[in-house]
């Protein structure tokens, strides 16, 4: 039964995350679907769009909600059941798999950016904060939502190494899917790179730059 708890934790974090909140809350809220205009990203930056800051912001804290509950209820409940490091590093990632890669939408999911938050926020509050500070800091001073997410993504693991013994004890396995997550953030906003280099990237508010569409 040992490796069967952590098994089912890891698939009810995956289906957790799964759960496409971009989308959900625009159907209730009676928007067009995120996947059908501006990037097509289901995520809370394409939901602003729309022109509700509302939904916007509901989206937002649902995805990081998603993150966050399942690595807090390993960390709440899991000791009995013998579910400690390895398992919430499991949980982590499930949910921010599930968000990029949602079972419920045809595996077409966001860029995962509040999920993780929500994540590192449940691995340890300091961590979180830390990274949502990198986050802001960025955007208020380069005005460029996906810089702020590169930089915060980079920043996570670096954080976590260099909290060791402050802030927390540092687990191998949580190290390994804090880090991973951090490549996947990277790898999802590829496009980004590109139009940062090339100067055309949207900045946060502004529609289009250069006639192209902001795919932030």
């Amino acid at each position: 039964m040992s490796a069967l708890y952590p098994a089912l934790a890891g698939v009810v974090a995956y289906l957790i995350g799964s759960l496409s909140f971009a989308v959900i809350v625009s159907r209730v809220m009676g928007l067009n679907d995120p996947r059908t205009y501006g990037s097509k990203n289901p995520g809370a930056t394409n939901v602003l769009r729309s022109g509700s800051k509302k939904a916007a912001i509901a989206t937002l804290l649902l995805d990081a909600a998603k993150g966050w509950l399942p690595v807090a209820l390993v960390h709440w409940f899991g000791k009995p059941y013998g579910l400690e490091a390895g398992t919430l590093a499991l949980v982590g990632l499930g949910a921010f798999l599930g968000h990029l890669y949602p079972v419920f939408f045809r595996f077409q999911g966001g860029k995962g950016v509040a999920t993780a938050l929500g994540v590192l926020l449940g691995l340890d509050w300091v961590l979180g904060l830390a990274t949502a500070a990198t986050w802001l800091i960025m955007a208020f001073f380069f005005r460029y939502s996906s810089l702020a997410s590169l930089a915060a993504a980079v920043f996570a693991p670096v954080y976590y190494i260099f909290g060791d013994g402050l802030a927390w004890t540092m687990e191998g396995p949580i190290l390994f899917a804090v880090s991973v997550m951090a490549l996947l953030l990277i790898y999802r906003h590829a496009e980004n790179i590109g139009r940062l280099a090339r100067g055309t990237e949207s900045k946060i508010g502004q529609k289009k730059k250069d006639g192209v569409a902001d795919k932030a």
